[in-house]
């Protein structure tokens, strides 16, 4: 098991480096791609250093801020061609814990083929979140199941960036095609991964609301994630 995590990047410099360290504690480990848009406070510069002392870390460089859909399609792409069995996203600002990797990994070990750390599988399990942000994410979920034709009986959190994918369902997705470049392009992974016929397991974890970043939520982002949804019951 080869398993690498994509963890995009911007003005995270503030959470980013305890992340990285409470990451390499992790077992199973896991290597890290760090992939930074060109970050002005200096987080591309952070990892750096952390790649400088382990061959755990590497770090994907972009040139400006370009969208967290090519993000990950771009460091998918590299994880792809360094070997990757696994390939793992979470976001920087410790929002998703590190100790729920080894579920992920377990459930991706034990048959599935995208294991979905998800809030609300089981309950729900958030931190620090006022009740209308609760009241929103849910309402985002039920409409994606709605608007998508995704069934809420296969995922019940499509918008959670905590995830886990087999190097298969990466390789058989065109990541070419995937036109999401917002938090929608969470949405449409997990469609495609569906729609594909693999399978979808969800594994239960805790989101912790940290306030280390600023929120990279924007009504761009919003809106796109709106028109963007019932399009995908017309993906091939």
């Amino acid at each position: 098991m080869n398993p690498v995590i994509v963890i995009p990047t911007y003005d995270e410099a503030a959470a980013l480096p305890s992340l990285l360290e409470r990451i390499l504690q992790v077992d199973p480990p896991c290597d890290v791609l760090v992939v930074d848009d060109g970050s002005p406070d200096g987080t591309g510069e952070l990892a750096e250093e952390f790649a400088r002392k382990t061959p755990r870390v590497k770090v994907l460089h972009r040139p400006r801020k370009m969208g967290l859909g090519t993000a990950y399609r771009d460091g998918f792409r590299k994880a792809l061609a360094e070997g990757a069995t696994i390939v793992l996203e979470m976001d920087a600002d410790h929002s998703h814990n590190p100790r729920h990797l080894p579920a992920l990994l377990a459930s991706v070990g034990n048959g599935a083929d995208l294991a979905i750390g998800s809030r609300y599988v089981n309950g729900v399990r958030v931190e620090n979140w006022p009740f209308r942000r609760l009241l929103l994410s849910r309402f985002a979920n039920y409409y994606v199941n709605g608007a998508s034709g995704l069934p809420a009986r296969v995922v019940s959190d499509a918008t959670s960036g905590y995830r886990a994918y087999r190097r298969e369902v990466l390789e058989c997705i065109n990541l070419d095609k995937v036109a999401s470049n917002g938090y929608s392009f969470q949405i449409e992974m997990a469609f495609r991964a569906w729609r594909l016929g693999f399978r979808l397991e969800e594994v239960p974890i805790t989101f912790e609301e940290h306030y280390l970043t600023s929120s990279k939520i924007s009504r761009a982002v919003v809106w796109e994630a709106m028109w963007r949804t019932p399009l995908l019951r017309f993906v091939r």
